[in-house]
């Protein structure tokens, strides 16, 4: 079949159809801008949904879903607070992604580092927890992340208590080789700062004996950081 010239097409219908396609230009930029609405975040699947429509690669799922979850900061070029979100429905996601993909670090980054550092306080310390809670299923692989809500909890919250929670975790639980001394060492710079100096001592002289410490350096280190507690604590007498 020949196809026909445009200047066989009578100029009537050139002039419609142009007169056509300049209101729908006009239509579209007299659309209001897009809104982001934090309700459209979905309630998080069952495990064993989300299993079954893995086709045998959970992992793979894992990570599309995460990318679904921070759709929700930019949904058609609008940007859309974190405080705007439901935080139990993040926490559900994230949740589902690790059961996915246990050995994932970037849930419980994104957990820490993006969701956690909101300026609402009762949502900031609900993603605490739950990094906190996270920790707890693998402390050696998850310990990075709660050492993070540590140093949240203490300058952003400013909750000595609670950054002294999680930094017992992390010494209590992540006791592999793989986790550096200085992550064991974070409750006792919460200790000093909360003038709890005996038991920061006692932490400190005990990791000292520990035979923990292989690094000469580091082990001179902390025995100046004992014999100024010591001093400390014999000036609070």
């Amino acid at each position: 079949m020949r196809e026909r010239p445009i200047s066989a097409v009578p100029k009537s219908a050139l002039l419609l159809l142009g007169m056509a396609f300049a209101f729908q230009i006009l239509w579209h930029f007299k659309q209001p801008a897009p809104q982001a609405k934090a309700e459209d975040l979905t309630p998080a699947p069952s495990i064993s949904t989300l299993r079954f429509a893995s086709f045998g690669d959970p992992v793979a799922l894992a990570k599309i879903l995460m990318l679904y979850l921070q759709a929700f900061d930019n949904q058609d070029g609008v940007n859309l607070s974190f405080r705007k979100l439901d935080y139990t429905k993040v926490q559900d996601w994230l949740a589902r992604i690790l059961e996915l993909d246990p050995p994932a670090q970037y849930p419980l980054f994104a957990a820490s580092r993006l969701y956690g550092e909101i300026s609402d306080e009762p949502k900031q310390r609900a993603m605490l927890d739950f990094v906190y809670r996270e920790f707890l299923v693998d402390p050696n692989h998850r310990w990075k992340s709660l050492a993070h809500a540590t140093v949240l909890a203490k300058h952003h919250l400013k909750d000595l208590p609670l950054a002294r929670k999680y930094a017992q975790a992390i010494r209590l639980y992540a006791t592999g080789s793989e986790v550096p001394n200085w992550a064991k060492q974070m409750e006792i710079f919460v200790l000093e700062d909360m003038n709890e100096l005996q038991s920061a001592k006692i932490i400190l002289g005990g990791l000292i004996h520990s035979g923990e410490i292989t690094d000469p350096h580091e082990f001179r280190f902390l025995e100046q950081r004992l014999s100024e507690l010591e001093n400390r604590t014999k000036n609070q007498k």
